[in-house]
């Protein structure tokens, strides 16, 4: 108690309290969150990253079955509604593993006395942790969005100059070479563009994390803003989710501008020994 009213002399009684409102246990949990919303972005985009290059090599395959698996991969993917996706996926794969786990566990009996109709019985239910959750996130925001990615590489792949390759081989370069010193060296000039747009789309992807179950930056801002009332005190405070959801407003435009500063760092490093255009 002395701390506190120490404090309250020194920086006053209104922000003291503010200063002890926005330290709760709550708000700590609420900037924790912040890591899950950051680790999806992070490996969704390896994933996507990964997904995009298989997705782009296999529509530009010479064998027809690879082309028309990168082909309806991209398509259908890009066709898909993102959240109706990334709810999909997680929930067939659990479902899926909980299917199978079934035919392992489950008795004729288990199976009569569990009136649910899913899992088929008790035993076979699989109850995914936050991480678990979080890794499924990851796996849904990658094949999302590596659509969009393979996309972003098919077309940059296209855009180098025929000229450019002719003449490689003409220096006697084999077809590796040529493939990986010339035409993935210069296709990422073209892509970096693209894949901008690619990396924004998935940051704001991540919002949805809290349709799986994941107490993500947006689902603590929803809880912490609502109308708040105890028995004790009455109304605490009104609804103030418009605050909370400026300060992710915020946090976005920063995670906007920071990626922008290093996708033209990017470019420029591509770009590296290469003619200056105009």
């Amino acid at each position: 108690m002395d701390g506190a009213f120490w404090l309250f002399d020194l920086v006053g009684e209104d922000i003291a309290f503010w200063l002890g409102y926005l330290t709760n246990g709550k708000h700590l949990n609420w900037y924790a969150s912040f890591r899950f919303t950051i680790m999806a972005a992070i490996f969704g985009g390896c994933l996507a990253l990964v997904f995009g290059l298989l997705g782009a090599a296999a529509k530009g395959s010479r064998f027809a079955v690879l082309r028309a698996i990168g082909t309806i991969y991209v398509s259908m993917v890009r066709g898909v509604p993102d959240v109706l996706f990334f709810l999909f996926f997680p929930l067939a794969f659990e479902q899926g593993v909980e299917w199978v786990w079934s035919m392992q566990v489950c008795t004729p009996d288990s199976i009569a006395a569990d009136q649910a109709n899913w899992p088929p019985c008790r035993e076979a239910n699989w109850l995914l942790s936050t991480y678990e959750y979080l890794i499924l996130a990851c796996v849904s925001l990658g094949i999302i969005f590596g659509a969009f990615t393979a996309n972003v590489i098919h077309g940059a792949m296209r855009a180098v100059p025929r000229g450019q390759l002719e003449a490689a081989r003409a220096y006697g370069m084999s077809e590796f070479q040529v493939l990986t010193r010339i035409h993935i060296r210069q296709m990422w000039v073209y892509a970096l563009p693209g894949l901008s747009n690619v990396w924004l789309l998935l940051i704001k992807a991540t919002s949805l994390l809290s349709l799986l179950q994941i107490a993500d930056i947006v689902w603590w801002a929803g809880q912490l803003g609502s109308p708040n009332f105890l028995p004790q005190a009455g109304l605490v405070h009104g609804d103030w989710r418009w605050a909370y959801f400026i300060a992710l407003f915020v946090f976005y435009i920063l995670v906007t501008l920071l990626s922008e500063k290093g996708f033209s760092r990017l470019t420029v490093w591509a770009r590296r020994g290469m003619p200056v255009e105009g």
